[in-house]
């Protein structure tokens, strides 16, 4: 099935002040472009096929600003003279925000690193930043100067929240309604590109987050032009897209159009698709399979490593498994369940949805097969949830500690640091990174960020400020939370938010990054570690003691580590191998910032030994044949 024009969507600059217009707009009986700037004049398009308005317009030089006209729309039958005027849905700039004109630009760029090929997704680290928060400056520009920081503690990869335009200067992201439009707040399109340009030369990849759920609420016209949503399904933002209705060909078009537009012009890695289980798709060929095919045979074609990610509600298995075994064949996807125990374990929460998760067996399941829900009766749900993930590969999971939304959608947008002590600060970096799964750390979290992630936006509509009001008071109901959120529409809200950097200078934030760089240096530098496999790792789980006991080997060396939750020390006889190890890493130790340990550097195994664990911690041995010193 032929799916793409070889003409783009939008305002396509062709230069010497040539532009080629091209919407979707089958509900307008006519469409014209009408330029605001710098000449002013009004052009019709062309009917093209299956909806489509087109025409090649000069003079149009860059900067040049435009509404679309949609004449005698099937809503309003009869009045062949009569207009609305809207932005273009696949404008690339819209520097009025998101009910001005749309505006021509040229896709052009001075690329630094043409050569870059990407990183496999097994090396990748990853820093979540959103843009507006990571900096004083809330740009992309900014943010390249933290690079060579990043790359020094060890991510290897920088994943962005949504850039698409979206109301006003302040928003999650995920109230984005010009998927093509780069947020001029942040920078716009040059910005973006001068940050994947940065990142490529540092080594480091770029995962784009993107929203294929939904469009937000305020400036969102694209029922205007066509059957962009459907009513048949409901998502928690209203209407779903139409990715299987009648004229959803072209829907899917659009979308995916815009997945090759980040991968091509952006030179954007790999692709985080938002709340994929609110994409709703009955098809026989469903749009996620469809664009992750697409996107394969793009990164054939550039010769490139590049990756689709979901996010996903749903612990199902086919959006990660191949398409030989009937999967859509993404290449990962987020993994909630190894977030949610983790998070019991070291907080003790149990109210929404924490409700499912109790004790190490279910942390223990996490580490060796991903979900934890496979099939069994979820409480919070009311129902069975899940299918089995012990046979899908370790690498197609990404793993986290937190994330924007288990903080953000906190009551009062608390880190981890905010309700667990230091210590358990550390466990819990160890728990990720010496996990076979890929890690994801928000941004501050190497550090011990102490400013919350609230959420935010800057909607213009008073009514709109008030149904989001309302409907995250709503979001913390099931969480038993006494607190009266923030509200989001105070800016004051949003420069809460804003990372203080300068805590890496002082302690006990300086150690905490020394720890994770440590971590990261191991992952990388054993082996065993950096191969990200289920099959070669062994994990016991002590549930009186509350232990977790794992092994992860290679041919080239072995790894056994000790993780302790709980107050009091524990008295337990560990399956350690036989043999002599080599300590390489003790949260214990007062270099970091530790009681002090009773592990020793060197440990003759004989299997029989009784080993007295202290409270919230972890111990790394190493061992290889022939020896070898980790520094």
């Amino acid at each position: 099935m032929k799916q793409f024009f070889d003409i783009p969507l939008g305002a396509h600059y062709l230069g010497e002040d040539r532009c080629r217009f091209t919407v979707w707009a089958p509900f307008a009986d006519n469409v014209a472009v009408r330029l605001t700037d710098p000449s002013p004049q009004t052009v019709f398009l062309k009917k093209a096929e299956n909806g489509y308005h087109t025409a090649l317009v000069e003079p149009v030089p860059t900067g040049t600003r435009y509404f679309y006209r949609l004449y005698g729309s099937s809503r309003r039958k009869g009045i062949e003279n009569d207009f609305d005027e809207f932005p273009d849905p696949a404008s690339r700039c819209q520097p009025d925000g998101v009910h001005g004109p749309s505006q021509v630009v040229s896709s052009s760029f001075q690329w630094k690193n043409t050569g870059w090929q990407g990183l496999p997704l097994s090396q990748y680290i990853i820093s979540e930043i959103h843009p507006g928060t990571f900096t004083p400056e809330g740009t992309f520009d900014a943010v390249i100067a933290y690079l060579k920081s990043l790359k020094e503690t060890g991510f290897t990869a920088l994943e962005l929240m949504p850039v698409a335009q979206f109301p006003g200067d302040r928003n999650w992201g995920y109230d984005g309604v010009y998927p093509f439009a780069v947020q001029n707040s942040y920078g716009g399109a040059d910005g973006l590109k001068r940050l994947v340009d940065a990142c490529h030369s540092e080594g480091i990849a770029v995962v784009l987050d993107v929203v294929y759920n939904h469009l937000g609420p305020e400036g969102n016209y694209f029922g205007k032009f066509g059957p962009y949503f459907t009513s048949f399904y409901k998502t928690p933002w209203g209407e779903a897209v139409n990715f299987d209705g009648p004229d959803s060909d072209q829907v899917r078009r659009f979308f995916i159009e815009n997945a090759l537009y980040w991968i091509t012009e952006f030179h954007i890695d790999a692709l985080r698709l938002d709340a994929v289980h609110s994409i709703f798709d009955f098809s026989a060929f469903p749009f996620l399979e469809q664009l992750g095919s697409t996107v394969g045979r793009a990164a054939e074609k550039l010769n490139r490593r590049i990756y689709c990610i979901a996010e996903s509600a749903l612990n199902d298995t086919r959006i990660i498994r191949s398409r030989k075994l009937g999967g859509f064949n993404l290449h990962a996807q987020w993994n909630d369940d190894f977030h949610h125990c983790l998070h019991v374990m070291l907080t003790g929460e149990n109210s929404g949805y924490y409700v499912d998760f109790k004790g190490l067996e279910d942390f223990s399941r996490a580490w060796k097969e991903g979900y934890v829900y496979s099939g069994q009766y979820s409480k919070f749900r009311k129902r069975q949830h899940g299918n089995s993930s012990r046979n899908i590969p370790a690498q197609r999971f990404v793993v986290f500690a937190q994330n924007h939304d288990q903080i953000g959608n906190r009551v009062l947008g608390e880190r981890l640091g905010n309700l667990v002590s230091f210590e358990k600060l550390k466990l819990a970096a160890g728990l990720v990174l010496l996990s076979p799964f890929i890690p994801l750390f928000f941004m501050g979290d190497e550090y011990g960020e102490t400013a919350p992630f609230q959420y935010f936006v800057s909607h213009s509509d008073p009514d709109l400020v008030e149904a989001v009001r309302n409907g995250r008071a709503r979001e913390f109901e099931a969480f038993e939370w006494k607190k009266e959120p923030p509200d989001p529409q105070d800016n004051a809200t949003f420069l809460r938010c804003k990372l203080q950097h300068e805590l890496k200078e002082g302690e006990p934030h300086k150690t905490l990054l020394k720890f994770h760089k440590k971590l990261m240096n191991l992952r990388k530098k054993i082996h065993s570690l950096s191969l990200l496999s289920k099959k070669n790792m062994k994990i016991n789980h002590f549930d009186h003691e509350q232990i977790l006991f794992f092994k992860r080997i290679s041919a080239q060396d072995q790894v056994f580590g000790i993780f302790r939750f709980g107050e009091n020390p524990q008295k337990v006889r560990l399956p350690v191998p036989e043999g002599r190890w080599e300590k390489i890493l003790d949260s214990w130790e007062q270099q970091w910032r530790g009681p002090g340990s009773n592990f020793p550097l060197v440990m003759e195994s004989d299997r029989s030994t009784l080993y007295e664990i202290p409270s919230d911690g972890l111990v790394l041995y190493f061992r290889k044949v022939p020896p070898f010193k980790i520094s």
